[in-house]
């Protein structure tokens, strides 16, 4: 008689009453774990007292590891391992006061029954809220409930409310009367314009090239095929090794022509002798190669559009991504040829590039690119993370924030920009920034955005304003110095609004030189949205 080995049944443990499991998805890379802990520490002490203020007791989901000195779940595995030891219909909570890998989570939490929790503090120091959109992002994408809030200090009235109403319902009613659907669009040439061009994409289609998805964990940001196709848009899937590659094949002469473009253009660079800690010439060197390749690739391709993971594949090989992008992203760069040295690679034009293989952005660059050049605008757009923001002379003006991606026609010009290194804690090989404050103007923002299995877009009207030297270095010492940063300030759309809607840690940022022209044209890119079949809200003061 054969014998088997059946597997035994684990035993799951009971949901006690009023009670609640809390757990955090931290990093992969364990120098922002240890740095980003106290943070964490402090937000859980927090949140644990205001629950306990409501009868609630909260439990740990995990402890703190000895060897690592952090809670954080930092892998995949371990997220299933923290998840079979919390009862399968207990309330969760999931607390994030840093940035966060979501797929350390979001299995478990996909087949978790209890009622899920994402919460944050209203912070800049640490991209708390950057991580919780993603998740939030994350859940959204795989149609799992789940309730979200968010507090300065979990003292406030709001927040309490909110904590009240998810332990006696599950759920936390948020205000999302900005959000409208696209309405019948008026027969204007703007709408005209934007059919055109999305019957142009659907025939002609378009291909991103994505070199390898999944940057940081962010599940968000992937787009099946099956989707994505449905709107003219096709991947090609390249591979970071390749990229590298290609860097090598790149001539120093090749990349001194465009760092000597650069300087010659006004940037300057804040160079140090201490690789480890500073920025040095040769890591510039290494970004401005990556520059080259990923254009060179993309000529090899016919690609309409580029993405680099960098984070985790190439941030131990290679300085940050993060030049070569916001070069790739503006109309006045310096020229790149092919390998034969016979033609001027895109020449006279922004090539978009999706900054962290985000597919959502790669979508929006796309339709952006192409409404702003046939309007005869300039085309340079960008993410950003949505990182912080605080009141400031009787409005709220957002901290948008990205690691150093942004055109240089977004901060005025490359006279404008300061290459600094990036910060060690997450990028060890270095590499400069594009450093400086966007200008004041009139913006159209957006995310692009997986949900219901289909993909939709918010659009909303913003302007970027100018602050005082004063306030502008404290913000940008409250969160990264050595990045980019927008003070935006949304249109009738308050702070709660927005983070209970927006369902992304990015948006979607491009000019227009005023606002009866980014009216016009929000409203030719609403209409090349739909007519790719893409389902379209506004939200707060549109002129739609």
């Amino acid at each position: 008689m054969t014998t088997y080995t059946f597997p035994q049944p684990r035993p799951l443990p009971d949901a006690a009453p009023r009670t609640a499991y809390l757990l955090a998805s931290g990093d992969l890379r364990e120098s922002a774990n240890v740095a980003g802990w106290p943070a964490q520490v402090a937000m859980e002490q927090a949140v644990t007292a205001a629950f306990a203020d409501l009868g609630w007791t909260v439990v740990r989901a995990n402890g703190v590891d000895p060897d690592t000195g952090h809670g954080f779940i930092s892998s995949q595995r371990m997220g299933f391992d923290v998840f079979a030891g919390v009862p399968t219909d207990a309330p969760v909570i999931v607390a994030e006061a840093v940035w966060q890998y979501s797929h350390h989570v979001l299995g478990g939490l996909r087949t978790h029954r209890g009622p899920i929790l994402t919460v944050a503090n209203f912070a800049g120091e640490w991209p708390g809220l950057v991580g919780l959109l993603g998740l939030n992002a994350g859940l959204t994408k795989m149609g799992r409930d789940y309730a979200t809030i968010w507090s300065v200090d979990f003292t406030d009235e709001w927040f309490r409310a909110g904590l009240r109403e998810w332990v006696e319902t599950g759920r936390i009613t948020h205000d999302d009367s900005h959000v409208r659907p696209l309405p019948e669009l008026p027969g204007v040439s703007e709408v005209g314009l934007g059919r055109a061009l999305g019957a142009e994409l659907l025939r002609d289609k378009a291909i991103i090239g994505v070199f390898d998805e999944g940057c940081m964990g962010m599940y968000n940001a992937i787009f099946d095929d099956e989707v994505l196709n449905r709107a003219g848009i096709y991947k090609e899937r390249l591979s970071q090794s390749a990229l590298y590659a290609e860097m090598l094949a790149v001539t120093d002469a090749e990349a001194d022509a465009a760092f000597d473009w650069l300087v010659g253009a006004g940037m300057t660079f804040r160079f140090g002798e201490d690789p480890a800690t500073e920025l040095t010439r040769d890591q510039v060197q290494w970004q401005l190669k990556m520059y080259i390749a990923a254009l060179r690739i993309a000529d090899d391709f016919g690609l309409d559009a580029v993405g680099i993971q960098y984070q985790q594949g190439l941030k131990d090989l290679v300085p940050a991504s993060d030049l070569a992008e916001g070069i790739l992203n503006s109309t006045d760069r310096p020229p790149v040829f092919s390998r034969d040295g016979r033609r001027e690679l895109q020449a006279g034009r922004a090539f978009p590039h999706f900054n962290e293989a985000d597919e959502g952005v790669a979508v929006d660059a796309l339709v952006t690119d192409r409404v702003w050049s046939a309007m005869g605008l300039v085309p340079d757009n960008t993410l950003h993370d949505v990182r912080w923001g605080e009141e400031y002379d009787g409005r709220f003006v957002w901290v948008y924030e990205i690691s150093g991606s942004v055109p240089a026609s977004h901060l005025g010009g490359w006279r404008n920009a300061e290459g600094w290194r990036q910060n060690p804690v997450f990028f060890p090989a270095g590499g400069a920034t594009i450093n400086g404050v966007s200008r004041p103007g009139e913006v159209v923002i957006s995310r692009v955005f997986l949900a219901e299995g289909v993909l939709q877009v918010d659009l909303m009207r913003g302007s970027v304003v100018e602050l005082p030297d004063e306030e502008t270095r404290r913000r940008k010492e409250a969160t990264n110095p050595e990045w980019p940063i927008a003070h935006v300030v949304l249109h009738d759309i308050d702070r709660d609004q927005f983070m209970a809607r927006h369902k992304a840690n990015h948006a979607q940022v491009v000019y227009a030189p005023d606002a009866e022209t980014a009216d016009r044209a929000l409203l030719a890119k609403a209409a090349m949205f739909d007519a790719i079949g893409i389902r379209v809200h506004l939200a707060g003061r549109v002129a739609v």
